[in-house]
């Protein structure tokens, strides 16, 4: 899976899915999206910050600030069943991320929650159909397994 194809899944088709499963590729190449998304949002913020002065009418930096907020709320829901989605495919399940994201807003906790995320998003999934669906990578391989 590529970086539009990736961008254009997670966006279009599974916007709030949490069943099934996500392949590593469509999880990293939107996690590149997102991530290259922000800092377009960011660079134009401090671009202003420094060009504009300070004054009691709002700035332009306010507005940015408030369309990278609003961009996060929209993308929130598609990251997270996404996340999900990742877990899924390695035989986990969706109710341990929210442990894990919860968990982070524990001073000191983050420190361990973090690093689990990140490892299970690397990790691969399961060769073959489990619990939650088919192989992403090889979805021909559930019919020969229930054959």
């Amino acid at each position: 899976m590529g970086f539009t194809e990736a961008v254009r899944t997670v966006l279009k088709q599974k916007y709030a899915t949490f069943s099934g499963r996500a392949s590593r590729s469509e999880y990293w190449w939107f996690v590149l999206f997102y991530l290259l998304a922000l800092f377009a949002l960011i660079i134009p913020a401090f671009i202003l910050a420094f060009a504009t002065s300070g004054g009691g009418a709002p700035s332009p930096v306010h507005y940015t600030v408030v369309i990278w907020m609003l961009f996060t709320l929209a993308i929130f829901l598609p990251l997270t069943s996404l996340q999900v989605r990742r877990f899924h495919d390695r035989n986990i399940s969706g109710w341990w991320y929210l442990a894990l994201f919860i968990g982070s807003f524990v001073p000191y906790v983050v420190l361990v929650t973090a690093p689990v995320t990140i490892v299970i998003s690397v990790l691969p999934g399961t060769e073959g159909p489990n619990k939650f669906g088919a192989d992403p990578l090889r979805p021909e391989r559930s019919a020969e397994v229930f054959a």
